[in-house]
């Protein structure tokens, strides 16, 4: 198993292919969601609370400009107090952590959520905090881009 950091998005479709039910998909994710790294306490605030989650997420982000004269990457970073959300922030990390505003403002959560069966093994409040996840990342990323 690749730890988290180590990997990317083709990797996270290739676990999971390999992986015969849901119980076990949701158990990797689980162990995903703890190798994220801790977030600063003093970043759980409530203005980086992330509304329409049944349990506590938090989500800070940071721009980088690793190219003078390209644009910022983004790098977010989220904590949660339940297992499987903290699995779930792993993949939102793993889709967005450290693209530009515009990719991840490309980028369609349905396409993965769907090729991860995400769309079907979820209840309708996980949907639900996981669609507040992405909501916040495009407005930061809508954010971005107007500022620049």
């Amino acid at each position: 198993m690749l730890k988290l950091a180590e990997m990317t998005l083709d990797d996270l479709y290739s676990e999971f292919d390999q992986m015969e039910d849901w119980e076990e998909r949701c158990d990797y994710l689980i162990d995903l969601g703890f190798q994220l790294p801790e977030m600063n306490p003093e970043d759980k605030t409530e203005e980086n609370r992330v509304h329409g989650c049944q349990s506590h997420v938090w989500m800070a982000s940071q721009p980088e400009t690793v190219v003078p004269g390209e644009p910022p990457r983004i790098h977010f970073q989220a904590n949660s107090d339940a297992m499987i959300v903290s699995g779930l922030i792993a993949v939102i990390t793993l889709m967005y952590n450290g693209k530009t505003a515009r990719e991840i403002l490309e980028l369609d959560p349905r396409v993965v959520f769907k090729k991860l069966d995400l769309d079907k093994h979820l209840s309708s409040a996980r949907r639900n905090g996981l669609s507040g996840m992405v909501q916040r990342i495009r407005h930061i990323a809508a954010e971005s881009l107007a500022k620049a």
